[in-house]
């Protein structure tokens, strides 16, 4: 049926994989938080670890993880390394899950004029 429609195409199963993730280590708030505060600019695992009310040795350890998936980077300086969001997709992706919920929570997802709002 799908495959008789012209435009119809699926991803292959290495992009299935990869995102699926992508979303699997983004399905936890602290990583939410500390990826978020990384899209407002570089941060060392300290702030971030401020910013998201997390031990700084959780935050590392998420930021280790984070940074194997291609979504955040390290930047070494002398003894510290300072963590960036690792580029433009990582900030739509992230911005389209918050403005997800968003809606979800006012109760806006089923509404066809929300995006409009």
């Amino acid at each position: 049926m799908h495959t008789s429609l012209p435009d119809f195409d699926m991803p292959t199963e290495e992009q299935v994989h990869l995102a699926a993730e992508s979303f699997r280590l983004l399905a936890d708030p602290t990583r939410i938080k500390v990826l978020w505060a990384l899209l407002q600019g570089e941060s060392s695992v300290a702030c971030l670890a401020e910013l998201a009310g997390a031990a700084p040795t959780a935050v590392s350890q998420h930021l280790a993880k984070l940074r194997l998936a291609g979504l955040v980077k390290g930047r070494r300086e002398g003894t510290f390394v300072y963590y960036s969001a690792a580029d433009e997709h990582v900030r739509r992706l992230l911005s389209q899950a918050l403005f997800h919920a968003d809606h979800v929570d006012r109760g806006m997802a089923d509404d066809p004029h929300s995006a409009a709002r």
